[in-house]
């Protein structure tokens, strides 16, 4: 049998193997739900004493999802839940709920990567002058710091106000490899970037390049193929696949999501924004109108920040590498520009603690004239809500940027379209991108702070899914992500609150009902 009938054969067997996990599951959840609901109708008319007993036990239940810690939306949920269908919200409490799921993903646990002690001197010393300088940005560099993330200085920053100059810069810089190349992504598409990038890495771990690479698997059931996957593994690349969907026919765990997107080369570059690898990013095919999206690539001692992120995002799953830790760290020093980097991550894993969502609230509370943010999706709790709306009513010039084409999310969209009243009325200006989808997540913050990666502004991004950013205090990118927001805002219509009142009924009411699951959207 030829090597190419194997291939397609394995092919086949992952997508049938996929299609058919993700049926036994549905199938499963659909056979345990109704199953409960009818035991549930069965046991109220034969005996009450028993649902009584049953009711009593949801009740617990609800009680101890009150008592823990964590997001209160995703407690109230759970309760209405527990409360009104006892024996179904238990059964899919158990399924679903608590953060036993998260931490069973077959992650192995990982020390994080050892840092030098000349680092973490280092780190202090910025942290320091950060806090001369502005001191609330002290407090949020300080924060990070506690938790693991190193403040850097020697850092240059390029911004990318679109995906196609992007990839440009992304492939040219893969070509020039000669020591490692890292690439974790959400979406790794087949297509003609995805061509082009394939044919690099394979060329250069032809010329004795390291090359790992790692993707989310449900992200990519239709658009990564078995194929693809041994085209990679038989040139020489290491390849990890973030929780394949045929390991858990038994675990519902498709929630759990590796949403990052981080590529590393040879110490001294690392990318990181919201661009996945695939053509719509590079508007090579329209699938939404015009995708906006952003990145940006620094250069220098912060690439380290990214590097140790993979690293032990790669040894979680199982994943070794050829040499030891040190050996990846940057060959040479790089003379920066003035400010200060701090790559961060965030997972279910830190549950309840959520850096990314306390970091959005800080440069919220933080901001003194002025906060821009863009997100495709906006599900987020109440005391976000609220930071916002207390920005402005202090008088922040507060933004936020939202597509004005929804992709194939409805529900969500128009989940996010119930909490803009609210922001309307206290004087928040919401702008939609009309030339079409607007995925770019960033944050600005008086001209002096940006944040731009992987985030989201929604529940699964401060919930479930592994994501990753960086902080740019005081540098000139910041700068460039500013001319690129009034560049967005030019090109945007004003969202109103008439606008927002003009809705159908039938839309203001499902809106509402999906609401109640945002968390599960």
């Amino acid at each position: 049998m030829s090597r190419k009938t194997i291939h397609v054969e394995e092919g086949t067997e992952r997508r049938i193997s996929a299609a058919t996990s993700l049926s036994m599951c549905a199938l499963t959840v659909l056979a345990q739900i109704a199953v409960t609901l009818l035991l549930t109708r069965f046991l109220k008319e034969i005996s009450s004493l028993v649902y009584a007993l049953l009711v009593l036990a949801g009740a617990i239940f609800a009680i101890r999802v009150y008592q823990r810690p964590g997001s209160p939306t995703y407690k109230l949920v759970w309760m209405c839940l527990l409360l009104a269908l006892p024996v179904s919200g238990m059964i899919l409490f158990c399924l679903w709920g608590g953060t036993h799921q998260a931490k069973q993903l077959s992650l192995r646990t990982t020390p994080p990567i050892p840092q030098r002690e000349s680092q973490k001197m280092d780190s202090e010393i910025s942290l320091a002058r950060l806090k001369r300088q502005s001191p609330a940005w002290g407090r949020l560099a300080a924060y990070l710091q506690k938790r693991g993330f190193l403040l850097y200085r020697n850092t240059n920053a390029r911004y990318f106000s679109e995906g196609a100059d992007f990839f440009e810069d992304l492939i040219a810089h893969l070509q020039r490899a000669e020591i490692y190349i890292f690439l974790e992504y959400y979406i790794l598409a087949e297509g003609r970037l995805w061509d082009r990038i394939f044919a690099v890495l394979k060329d250069r771990a032809a010329a004795g390049v390291e090359v790992h690479v790692t993707f989310d698997d449900f992200g990519n059931l239709t658009r990564f193929s078995g194929e693809s996957l041994q085209a990679l593994r038989d040139a020489g690349i290491e390849v990890k696949v973030f929780n394949p969907v045929h390991r858990y026919v038994n675990r519902i765990y498709f929630n759990y999501r590796d949403h990052r997107k981080i590529a590393v080369i040879d110490g001294q570059y690392a990318y990181t924004g919201g661009i996945n690898i695939a053509d719509e990013y590079a508007n090579l095919i329209v699938r939404f109108g015009h995708w906006k999206d952003t990145a940006v690539r620094i250069q220098g001692d912060g690439v380290w920040g990214f590097a140790t992120q993979f690293m032990q995002m790669w040894k979680m799953m199982g994943g070794t590498f050829l040499n030891e830790d040190d050996y990846y760290r940057p060959r040479h020093e790089e003379p920066g520009t003035a400010g200060y980097c701090q790559p961060f991550t965030d997972g279910p894993l830190n549950n309840p603690d959520n850096p990314i969502e306390e970091i959005y609230l800080q440069l919220i509370a933080s901001a003194q004239s002025m906060l821009y943010l863009t997100t495709p999706y906006y599900a987020v709790e109440e005391s976000m809500q609220r930071a916002l709306c207390i920005a402005a009513d202090a008088g922040v010039d507060v933004r936020l940027f939202i597509p004005g084409v929804p992709d194939h999310h409805k529900f969500t969209y128009m989940v996010a379209e119930t909490y803009w009243g609210e922001l309307l009325s206290h004087g928040v200006k919401i702008y939609k991108y009309t030339p079409g989808f607007l995925h770019a997540k960033s944050v600005m913050v008086d001209r002096e702070v940006a944040l731009v990666g992987s985030t989201n502004m929604d529940y699964r991004t401060f919930q479930l899914h592994y994501e990753c950013g960086v902080l740019l205090y005081h540098m000139p990118v910041v700068e460039e992500l500013l001319e690129d927001l009034d560049g967005i805002m030019t090109q945007s219509a004003p969202y109103t609150l008439e606008d927002w009142g003009r809705r159908s009924w039938f839309r203001k009411m499902c809106a509402s009902v999906f609401r109640l699951g945002a968390i599960w959207l």
